[in-house]
């Protein structure tokens, strides 16, 4: 066999060993089939700018927004142990990423994607979803004009970890 032939036969395994290696990179982080339009991620490229609606006033940086075909997928990825079903508050931040991309893009994506390690969640954005998520932000901004809000929990992990921690009246 020739040099160039056996140079160019491992260039073609080295190739096709690095695609194998990032396929399943991509499957880890729960990233779907697609193509990456937008990572917040900072392992890739400079940190892109916030997703924003002017309606709802909300802001958000998805993990990942993921094209596949004309539907845009946002993905967002948690390093905490799996749960058997997703945190309702990562089920509405997701929604949130939803709302912003149809939003920003023009296209109401189908479902979004919750990935906790070794598991991935698709939770579809429906309308029933989205009005959920309308009425909490509604709550949210009503209790911002209030003077004084209550705990809203009983985890005092949670309290330990709160910016608010010193300030707080009802802290456990």
């Amino acid at each position: 066999m020739s040099p160039s032939l056996t140079f160019a036969l491992l260039l073609l395994l080295a190739a096709l060993l690095l695609f194998w290696q990032a396929g399943r990179q991509r499957r880890a982080a729960g990233i779907p089939g697609g193509r990456v339009i937008y990572s917040d991620t900072a392992t890739w490229e400079e940190s892109p700018e916030p997703l924003f609606d002017p309606v709802t006033k909300i802001t958000g940086k998805p993990d990942y927004l993921v094209r596949k075909g004309r539907a845009i997928i946002p993905v967002e990825v948690k390093r905490t142990r799996p749960p058997e079903a997703p945190y309702d508050s990562h089920i509405y931040q997701l929604a949130a990423y939803c709302l912003l991309v149809e939003r920003e893009y023009g296209v109401r994506p189908p479902y979004g994607l919750i990935h906790y390690g070794s598991r991935t969640f698709a939770v579809d954005y429906t309308p029933a979803l989205e009005n959920a998520l309308l009425d909490l932000l509604s709550e949210m901004r009503r209790a911002e004009l209030q003077t004084s809000v209550n705990r809203s929990h009983d985890q005092a992990g949670r309290c330990r970890g709160c910016g608010y921690l010193g300030l707080c009246e009802q802290r456990l």
